[in-house]
């Protein structure tokens, strides 16, 4: 098997790409790029069991529903409340919801933070894997899946403080990866690794997304599935890293 992540930005600048390689008794990353363009995230879309982005595949339905009410100045739009609690249904996913259930922490919102820009990108990234002949389901059952290294890598068990902004941070992180999944060989990357937040995540949105090409995440329920193919739905692993070496 192999997977791949994207850790996604507005530009191909900041956007990186990693490839793993699994066998009985390894996972190889054999592949991570910094700078990649959305041809070359396509292209590695159609070599792979797996591919899992960093990015909101969708807005919530709320919030879509409001933008285009209130551009057509349609009378029969419930009253704009304004408030707090009004404004969080408009900014947050059912899925957003689901992982701050699960992490105690909120993703970025895609419709009132600065992931909205990377979100656009993401949209047509995944109109291009599909022109490959690739169906996309936005809630995950397909090659293509959303993922959220940050929440991934709590529910494996490890701390996050911190690394993003710090290279000591990743590094000792990377150690910590490393030391629970002897498994995993980086080869020539893990230095790249420490130096660049976006590989780091690339390589952890990989891995994220071996755990959901072997099921061990959680689904949407029935009752919002709907809902989650249109908004997007992060695969979260239901499982422990040593999971993934099976």
């Amino acid at each position: 098997m192999r997977t791949a992540g994207v850790d996604l930005a507005a530009e191909p600048k900041g956007t990186a790409l990693a490839v793993i390689e699994w066998s009985d008794s390894r996972a190889s990353l054999c592949e991570l790029q910094l700078g990649v363009t959305d041809n070359v995230i396509a292209r590695t879309a159609g070599t792979v069991e797996k591919l899992g982005i960093d990015c909101a595949f969708g807005w919530p339905d709320e919030f879509v529903h409001f933008v285009v009410a209130h551009s057509n100045g349609d009378p029969r739009q419930p009253r704009v409340d304004g408030g707090m609690d009004w404004r969080r249904t408009l900014a947050y996913r059912e899925t957003d919801r689901e992982v701050r259930k699960r992490t105690g922490r909120w993703p970025l919102s895609v419709s009132t933070d600065r992931l909205g820009l990377t979100a656009m990108r993401c949209a047509g990234l995944l109109a291009r894997i599909s022109e490959t002949g690739i169906i996309i389901d936005r809630s995950g059952s397909g090659v293509v899946a959303e993922i959220y290294p940050g929440a991934s890598l709590r529910l494996w068990g490890f701390s996050t403080t911190g690394y993003r902004t710090e290279p000591t941070g990743r590094e000792q992180l990377l150690q910590r990866i490393q030391d629970a999944a002897r498994w995993l060989d980086l080869g020539p990357y893990a230095p790249e690794m420490i130096t660049s937040a976006d590989a780091f995540d690339a390589v952890i949105a990989a891995l994220a997304a071996r755990s959901a090409a072997l099921g061990f995440y959680e689904p949407p329920e029935p009752s919002v599935l709907d809902r989650a193919r249109r908004e997007g739905w992060i695969l979260l692993p239901s499982g422990p890293l040593g999971d993934l070496l099976r």
